[in-house]
């Protein structure tokens, strides 16, 4: 929790920046995604193209696993020359997919942690301010775990005046900044600091979970159709297609409706931007695009290499034709010696000798 909160707090900065233009905190939400996904594009072509670098070794790591299915090892170190005279780092695609997960794990916490992570109000303020209001009946229950910060936000105008009392740790300026913050949570007549969960039907805090659902659900649809080319997917692939919308669906139900509308907002820009990856930079683009550099750059060292001068090219040719002279002239000697001695060529006393060259 204290490293995801390292990102949440950083993350902050640009969410409270956000507000302060805005005054709405579900304007600040969709832009805060948005621009997030934006700073993170370059990390999914990079991933786009580690794919593409798989795909591509995928045929002759198949043919190095049949011409060495015996033998492990040297599988092992055959796959290893492979991937260097391909220029291909095997562990950057897990490397690329795992970095966005605590810098998103990071969005979550600036969300529910406002006062920590959104308006950076001193630790020792905000623990004052929540064992305070743990005191008060009917709020325990709401303001247990790690949504109390969000309870305090919802809750500001009823307890401004007893933060101010009871709460000295407080600055002017902190008590500012939570009222000023307190009035912008409404969205489209939906309250983003209540839960779904503990609110009525009238509410219509309802269509957040539903939107959760559908777009979760439509994007992972969207990914393993894309990813497996049509295929029906098992194992994990299933997993992620069926079980982790359900779960968004009861994530967003149980807390409040400003973490739902994130990961709603998430999901259709992660599917925008899916959309545009597969079509501009897709694996059977960048296969291609990685071809093309690759001849690219054969052709330039090929054009780089310099014919020898000439004085250097004759004594080259001039030292082949005075060997090749001086090997005649040697084969010639020994056939005069075996002709005067009777001999034939290649005939000798002992049968191992023509039996140890034919062999050889």
């Amino acid at each position: 929790m204290g490293i995801f909160n390292i990102f949440g707090s950083i993350l902050g900065y640009l969410l409270w920046f956000l507000y302060t233009i805005f005054r709405n905190y579900g304007v600040a939400i969709i832009l805060f995604t948005i621009i997030l996904k934006l700073l993170l594009f370059p990390m999914s072509i990079k991933q786009q193209k580690s794919m593409a670098s798989q795909a591509k070794m995928a045929e002759k790591q198949k043919e190095l696993q049949k011409k060495y299915a015996n033998n492990k090892q040297k599988y092992n170190e055959e796959l290893a020359k492979l991937y260097e005279k391909e220029g291909v780092n095997p562990g950057s695609g897990c490397l690329t997919s795992l970095l966005p997960f605590p810098i998103m794990l990071g969005i979550y916490y600036s969300v529910i942690m406002p006062l920590s992570n959104t308006l950076h109000i001193a630790k020792e303020a905000i623990n004052q301010a929540t064992e305070y209001i743990s005191k008060i009946p009917g709020m325990v229950s709401n303001t247990s775990g790690l949504y109390s910060e969000l309870q305090i936000i919802r809750n500001f105008d009823a307890l401004k005046e007893s933060l101010i009392t009871y709460c000295p740790n407080f600055t002017p300026g902190d008590i500012e900044k939570m009222e000023s913050f307190s009035k912008g949570f409404k969205f489209l007549g939906l309250d983003l600091l209540a839960t779904p969960q503990q609110e009525s039907f009238l509410s219509f805090l309802w269509i957040i979970p539903v939107l959760s659902l559908v777009t979760s659900f439509a994007y992972q649809f969207y990914m393993t159709r894309t990813s497996m080319n049509g295929a029906s997917p098992s194992g994990c692939m299933k997993v992620m297609t069926y079980v982790f919308p359900l779960l968004s669906v009861y994530w967003a139900y149980t807390m409040p409706a400003a973490v739902g509308f994130y990961w709603v907002i998430s999901s259709l820009t992660s599917w925008g931007q899916s959309i545009i990856t597969n079509r501009y930079f897709s694996v059977h683009q960048m296969t291609a695009l990685a071809e093309a550099r690759r001849a690219l750059s054969l052709a330039e060292s090929e054009a780089a290499l310099r014919p020898l001068p000439a004085a250097q090219q004759k004594e080259i040719a001039d030292r082949i034709a005075s060997s090749v002279q001086s090997n005649t002239a040697k084969e010639a000697k020994q056939k005069q010696v075996q002709k005067k001695s009777g001999k034939k060529p290649g005939s000798s006393s002992k049968n191992t000798t023509n039996y140890l060259g034919n062999k050889k």
